[in-house]
């Protein structure tokens, strides 16, 4: 992702952020994948219901992309352009998680041919962990 942005991913990321901030009051919740359109059609997994995380083990690699790569191919049977986007508590700096589903999602959407990045959300913003162009609200309200 470049800056400056179109219009279209800042509506849809704004969009994005507005949600996690009405749908979870919680102060640590786990993180989200997220493909499609934030508040029309949207797919998700939860990285605490992923095989493995019962037992405390990392899935791995290949199972992240196996998953990024079902949710892209749903979202893009519902939306000609669909995102790609994780939410999870904390600001909007580079953390673990992110980092371990930013190679998967690279090779998913490279392997479907879409051009689509991973966007990381947080209730304060939202960030492109490999370009670093974020935005970035104090007060979030619904127009």
């Amino acid at each position: 992702m470049q800056a400056p942005i179109d219009r279209h991913t800042h509506v849809v990321l704004r969009h994005a952020v507005l949600d996690l901030l009405e749908t979870d009051s919680r102060r640590c919740f786990p993180s989200v994948l997220h493909a499609g359109v934030p508040g029309r059609c949207t797919w998700h997994v939860d990285e605490s219901a992923a095989p493995g995380a019962e037992a405390g083990a990392d899935p791995g690699a290949g199972m992240r992309a196996d998953v990024v790569l079902a949710l892209l191919r749903r979202a893009s049977v519902l939306t000609p352009r669909p995102c790609l986007w994780l939410t999870r508590p904390g600001e909007l700096t580079p953390h673990d998680t992110d980092l371990r589903w930013l190679g998967p999602s690279a090779w998913a959407a490279s392997a479907l041919g879409m051009p689509v990045g991973l966007v990381v959300v947080t209730r304060r913003g939202w960030f492109d962990p490999v370009s670093g162009v974020r935005r970035e609200w104090r007060r979030l309200r619904r127009r």
